[in-house]
């Protein structure tokens, strides 16, 4: 009898097992699911920072971020990850990143080739119809992008010649940053756009004027961001005069002789600041 007895619960126990592990794993899973904290920041009441901010903040970890050329910046976390915007293979610095973004509005912004030891490569447009949908976690970095429509052809905006969601704005939460680039932007943003956006620290912005959007789209677009850091892209001597002029009344125009920002979250400037870093 005692003998069956311990079969009995060895049974019971065996069942229970198999139906509490997968409840277990479950809720380790939900757990281990990224979560943006510059969403939170946005949506928190005046005044809130989120607690996992705030102790980013006093660890002062500082990012590095290199103007390439172009479009192409290269993000460098305090975990060692080097990121690497609009990819397309031709604006090396250094080391291979380990994270590269992508869009596919031009050839300069991407490739479908790229070097086969990069580990993550993150195309900004999605497959068969369907929009990119981008939420990785990557060392010390959660990645996730917002889709914004795409021209076509250049110069018509009429809605036939819209590819939508052809088009990520990518953002990177790292060290307490929240750090976004508009891509090959075409459109302006509507309330849903700023709203999946969330709160920005740095933000990088096209200011070509033409291939992208107008000088006065764009500004209109990056007052409204009001990061505290504006650092300018797509950028050709005559529209980044103008986008200074456009700007200038609202930000502060900090022109620097080297390529790479060093900044923490505690060191951000207290006045939203255009950056202008020396690169091609």
């Amino acid at each position: 009898m005692g003998l069956a007895m311990m079969r009995v619960a060895s049974a019971v126990i065996a069942l229970l097992g198999s139906v509490i592990v997968p409840a277990s794993a479950q809720t380790s899973s939900s757990q281990d699911t990224p979560r943006s904290e510059c969403l939170a920041m946005a949506n928190a009441p005046p005044h809130a920072t989120p607690v996992s901010l705030r102790q980013a903040a006093a660890r002062t970890d500082e990012v590095d971020i290199t103007y390439a050329g172009h479009s192409t910046y290269y993000i460098d976390t305090p975990g060692g990850v080097r990121i690497a915007t609009d990819w397309n293979g031709a604006y090396r610095m250094g080391r291979l990143p380990d994270v590269v973004t992508m869009n596919r509005a031009h050839s300069t912004h991407y490739t479908l080739f790229p070097d086969p030891r990069i580990p993550h490569v993150l195309h900004g447009w999605g497959e068969n119809g369907e929009p990119a949908k981008i939420s990785e976690k990557i060392g010390d970095v959660f990645i996730r992008n917002v889709t914004t429509d795409i021209r076509r052809f250049w110069g018509d905006n009429s809605g036939t010649n819209m590819i939508k969601d052809g088009n990520s704005i990518f953002i990177f939460e790292v060290a307490g940053l929240c750090i976004g680039h508009l891509g090959h932007l075409h459109v302006r943003l509507d309330d849903s756009h700023f709203a999946a956006i969330g709160r920005l620290d740095i933000v990088m912005v096209p200011i070509d004027g033409t291939y992208t959007m107008s000088l006065d789209g764009i500004s209109e677009i990056t007052r409204r961001l009001r990061a505290a850091v504006v650092l300018p892209m797509h950028r050709f001597e005559t529209p980044l005069e103008d986008f200074m002029q456009r700007i200038g009344r609202d930000f502060v125009i900090d022109r620097r002789g080297e390529r790479t920002l060093r900044i923490s979250r505690e060191t951000l400037p207290t006045t939203p600041t255009v950056i202008i870093l020396d690169g091609v």
